[in-house]
């Protein structure tokens, strides 16, 4: 499968969408320091399987503003010497590793200029639940996840 360079945001003019600071803030931040900055190849080739579980994922949802769904991709961050960045991985993997969405970490985003929504959430290792989790519905899943709402 080839793999093909996909932007993360549509453009640079991304604005919060009813901000608030959260208790997991610095993750948001280097998530979207590293977001607004790089051009990603889906499915990067990158990630060690023996590599250490990184803390969290993230999960970047892109849709028309009250319209269809877009693309939903996860990063999980690698740490070099002095920066963070993000390693696109499928759900798959999140699956694998078992992770779980934290439902209170949310932030949203907005481009007016080009009619687009984006929602950005957490995801950590759940250290209790190690059985097969697909029923849980703060699992990812395309097929359980509820409609994303948007807003104007």
């Amino acid at each position: 499968m080839a793999s093909t360079l996909t932007p993360n945001f549509c453009c640079s003019h991304i604005t919060p969408y009813r901000p608030q600071i959260l208790d997991q803030e610095s993750k948001f931040n280097e998530f979207l320091k590293w977001a607004h900055l790089t051009i990603t190849s889906e499915f990067s080739s990158d990630y060690d399987p023996s590599s250490p579980v990184p803390e969290y994922a993230v999960q970047l949802i892109k849709q028309v503003n009250y319209g269809p769904l877009e693309s939903r991709r996860y990063f999980i961050p690698r740490r070099d010497l002095c920066k963070v960045e993000f390693i696109e991985v499928g759900e798959q993997w999140l699956i694998d590793n078992n992770f779980e969405k934290l439902n209170s970490n949310y932030k949203n985003f907005r481009c007016t200029l080009h009619n687009k929504f984006f929602e950005l959430n957490l995801y950590q290792k759940d250290p209790v639940n190690t059985h097969h989790w697909r029923a849980n519905v703060a699992r990812p899943s395309n097929e359980i996840d509820l409609r994303i709402a948007c807003y104007v």
